[in-house]
């Protein structure tokens, strides 16, 4: 059955008629617009303990201690610990066998009277499912959009108010909880690109799921998950950061992947401009390559997160398919330099005009976007038959020959791979102005490696499939049977007798 569409007054009049909710308001800048969400609608006295608004940073730090950073998850933490453990020392006794009590916390920075700030913030609620239990929490962090003051005060009381009644009514259905996060609002006026759950009634979400859903659902173009499988606000990691990024399916992450990014920031940070930078590496997946079978499955998407957390890197996956977007994005957050690491493969791509069609400018718009602050490519080599079959359009039907002849043992790579003719100008441009670079220090010996074959070799069970990705991954996939895998049954007797 469809989820029913609320008004903004229906939600929070619904809140303020259950007589067993009632919890506290504290919100900081861009005004107290989601507790006025309750006042407005009515019998807001039924839900509503206390509202708080300490903007000055003294009178902020008196009540909820000292921070480094005034929006941010530590600051919101802090609000929800101190505002909720008050709730219990006054309320509890006196009305706890029958409430369900819960804190609303937010602390953003709304557009300012200059204009030019970045325009965020974090969103908190803490509740309980019944009265007496344990409470859960859910956590947001959310861009605005808008670009006056006064609209961005109204978006975040509507998805305040979605937050607040999505953690009431929605949390046992994650799915139904995101989607309403914009309800009455839109993707145009507010983003959400952190989402975290925890908690006894919501002890079976995985967080990592949430945030695939963000994307899918169009509240997010980019997620970001850290080797711990921590939910990560990509603001926290890559602010001011130089950063290098791999984007592939990692399904699932082999030697040339590892050997790729590990070559890309070998070169990178020895860039004058990286010199005395702190950096980031980062390995990246589309919405587009997870979509490849027409659906998100989940297990395959907690796989290639997990074996590539395995291996110590963060992970990001975006809506991004031009590399164009993808860097864009990143200039939200750094003006440092950033390399992008990508097989020749994915060089073509990057040079076929029919992915630039929707653009005015076509191609030539695309790379001015793309190379105008500070972005190199660095390009992985590809053997020769590999690279012929690949242009032929022909995925091999039997992996490459570890070895072979002569034409195995040519590589082809930033310098003398074929691009169109009608753009070899444009390539030389670059390749002379080192936005496109070769990559060296590669392993020769993983050149046959591509992951079709790993799969296939799982299928098969031929346990040489292990020789092909790091051990971490290896171990990985065999501990929690990834890509189907199966124990290679062993010998029987009669089949060890046959064979002597």
């Amino acid at each position: 059955m469809d989820r029913q569409l609320l008004t903004n007054n229906r939600k929070a009049l619904v809140i303020n008629l259950a007589d067993e909710k009632y919890g506290t308001f504290a919100e900081i800048g861009a005004g107290q617009e989601v507790a006025r969400h309750f006042f407005q609608a009515g019998g807001a006295a039924g839900t509503v303990a206390k509202t708080i608004c300490a903007y000055d940073m003294t009178f902020s730090d008196e009540i909820y201690g000292k921070t480094s950073r005034y929006v941010s998850r530590e600051r919101l933490t802090m609000m929800l610990d101190h505002e909720y453990s008050l709730l219990m020392q006054r309320l509890n006794k006196k009305r706890g066998e029958t409430t369900e009590f819960f804190v609303f916390a937010d602390t953003v920075a709304a557009l300012s009277f200059k204009g030019g700030n970045e325009c965020h913030g974090w969103m908190g609620m803490r509740f309980q499912s019944s009265p007496g239990a344990e409470p859960n929490d859910i956590y947001i962090h959310v861009r605005m959009l808008d670009k006056q003051n006064v609209l961005q005060q109204q978006a975040l009381g509507v998805i305040g108010l979605n937050l607040v009644y999505g953690a009431f009514y929605l949390h046992q259905t994650p799915d139904d909880f995101i989607a309403s996060l914009l309800d009455n609002l839109g993707s145009e006026r507010i983003e959400v690109d952190m989402i975290q759950f925890s908690g006894p009634d919501v002890a079976g979400v995985d967080n990592r799921i949430l945030s695939l859903q963000l994307v899918q659902h169009g509240l997010t173009n980019a997620v970001m998950f850290s080797p711990t499988g921590e939910i990560l606000q990509p603001s926290e990691v890559l602010h001011k950061k130089a950063i290098v990024v791999e984007r592939g399916s990692f399904r699932p992450v082999t030697h040339v992947n590892v050997d790729m990014l590990a070559c890309a920031l070998s070169q990178f940070v020895q860039e004058p401009e990286v010199q005395g930078q702190q950096t980031v590496s980062l390995m990246e997946i589309t919405m587009h390559n997870l979509l490849e079978d027409g659906a998100v499955d989940h297990e395959d998407f907690l796989a290639r997160i997990d074996t590539i957390s395995a291996i110590g890197i963060n992970v990001l996956i975006s809506n991004y398919s031009e590399y164009y977007r993808l860097t864009s994005y990143f200039r939200r957050y750094t003006k440092e330099m950033i390399g992008v690491a990508m097989g020749i493969n994915n060089l073509l791509e990057v040079f076929d005009e029919k992915y630039y069609e929707h653009l005015e400018g076509g191609i030539l718009e695309s790379f001015g976007r793309m190379f105008r602050n500070e972005v190199k490519l660095y390009v992985y080599p590809m053997r020769q038959d590999a690279y012929e079959r690949y242009v032929a359009g022909h995925e091999p039907t039997t992996p490459l020959p570890v070895s072979g002849g002569i034409s195995a043992q040519i590589l082809i790579n930033a310098r003398n791979v074929r691009i169109p003719t009608d753009l070899q100008n444009l390539y030389a441009y670059l390749l002379e102005n080192r936005f496109i670079e070769p990559l060296a220090g590669f392993q020769e010996a993983h050149m046959h490696i591509f992951s079709r074959d790993v799969l296939r070799k799982i299928a098969a069970q031929d346990p040489t499939w292990e020789e092909m990705v790091p051990t971490p991954v290896a171990t990985l996939i065999k501990a929690r049977g990834y890509y189907d895998y199966t124990e290679t049954p062993a010998p029987t007797d009669q089949a060890v007798v046959q064979g002597s």
